[in-house]
């Protein structure tokens, strides 16, 4: 892979994950503390996106694979949602923040499938390279926590509750215009075959390829509970809240070193079956050192497992979707693992998060050790059936 090819695509993953991360860690502390939202409120708005990748990825693949260049999806998709992100950070109550996020989240879903289809293109060996593309995603979410951090603890500028929102608002803006820029990436799809949807679909009937995305699912809806728990639990804890993006940037920093030193050196020696069964024992440790609640440092340390999880878990899955999927149909493809996962499984994961933290609320604040106890039974559970039921 050459060094302009190389550049193009980080920068592409840099900024993609750059406008997720600006908001995605953080904006459940407003919801829960400024605008005092209820746990099954903060599940909706945090499931937007998740829902909209149910809805959004699998049609926008057909797009791309049929018709459009997928350049020009990214590019117009972004510029689109930055409005909808300006838009929900003056929203002040439930309503206007679920519809301004949802919109938000239907130009930004189907991005995430298609960053990777662009990147599988153009790639000369992606089971090699992937990771050293895919790793500046992680960096860029290391970024926008210290960006953030360092914004509310500067003394020269006001620090307004909805800066996360702005933050990624503006971002939007940058990602868009840059989509522009990048490699042409024309329709692969040959006329006269089926729609690539349907022959995406066609790929289920693989038993080994439907025990894996149905074990994938399992697991995506247990991880809300670190996205939708880790902030409040954090200051819940004593962390002072002005430190907590920077803090989380631990999963992240991981993140790097996982896809940077550690993934490439193992992931071709242990397979898909061991690296998958290996990312969820590591959420499984993560949730049991949150479960003990102390020492605070074991806990922000144990964040890392998160970041390094991540990598394992979801690399390896969007590079085994593109070793099993024929070319044509490729944005389909990683659509279809998105919708499963991110789609399906997160949104399952708000609504299941929401409700077992509401049970766990009393008066005092949250009762936090049964809240993670929960993924951890389920998610060892789903340790076990990577190794005996798939064959990857």
């Amino acid at each position: 892979m050459n060094w302009s090819l190389y550049i193009l695509l980080s920068g592409m993953m840099f900024l993609e994950f750059l406008v997720w991360g600006a908001w995605g860690p953080v904006l459940a502390s407003r919801l829960l503390g400024t605008l005092k939202m209820s746990g099954k409120q903060l599940g909706w708005i945090y499931g937007t996106l998740p829902l909209a990748c149910i809805l959004a990825p699998l049609a926008a693949g057909q797009i791309v694979d049929k018709w459009c260049p997928t350049q020009w999806y990214l590019g117009v998709a972004h510029l689109a949602g930055s409005v909808f992100l300006l838009i929900a950070a003056r929203a002040k109550s439930f309503w206007p923040m679920l519809v301004a996020m949802g919109l938000y989240a239907l130009c930004f879903a189907p991005t995430l499938a298609l960053v990777n289809s662009l990147a599988f293109t153009h790639i000369p060996n992606p089971e090699a390279e992937y990771f050293r593309v895919r790793v500046w995603g992680s960096v860029s979410w290391v970024t926008a926590g210290w960006l953030l951090t360092a914004w509310r603890r500067s003394g020269k500028w006001k620090v307004i509750n909805s800066d996360c929102l702005i933050m990624a608002g503006v971002l939007s803006v940058i990602m868009g215009i840059y989509c522009f820029f990048l490699p042409h990436t024309p329709p692969a799809h040959k006329d006269g075959a089926l729609f690539p949807f349907l022959q995406a679909l066609s790929m289920l009937k693989d038993t080994n390829f439907l025990i894996f995305l149905i074990i994938s699912f399992v697991v995506t809806t247990q991880l809300q509970f670190y996205f939708l728990g880790t902030s409040r639990f954090l200051e819940d804890i004593g962390t002072p809240h002005a430190t907590i993006p920077g803090l989380m940037s631990v999963a992240q920093a991981a993140q790097v070193v996982a896809m940077a030193v550690i993934l490439p050196l193992v992931f071709r020696r242990i397979g898909y079956q061991w690296t998958l069964a290996a990312a969820t024992l590591m959420w499984v440790v993560m949730f049991v050192t949150y479960a003990r609640m102390k020492p605070r440092f074991a806990v922000i340390a144990s964040m890392a497992l998160h970041g390094l999880a991540y990598a394992f878990f979801f690399d390896a899955g969007f590079i085994y979707m593109n070793r099993v999927a024929p070319p044509e149909i490729r944005a389909s493809a990683q659509a279809l693992y998105t919708t499963v996962t991110i789609g399906l499984g997160l949104f399952a994961g708000t609504q299941l998060t929401g409700v077992v933290m509401d049970r766990c609320r009393t008066e005092s604040g949250f009762r936090w050790r049964p809240i993670f106890l929960f993924p951890c039974a389920l998610l060892t559970v789903c340790m076990f059936a990577f190794i005996l039921l798939f064959k990857g």
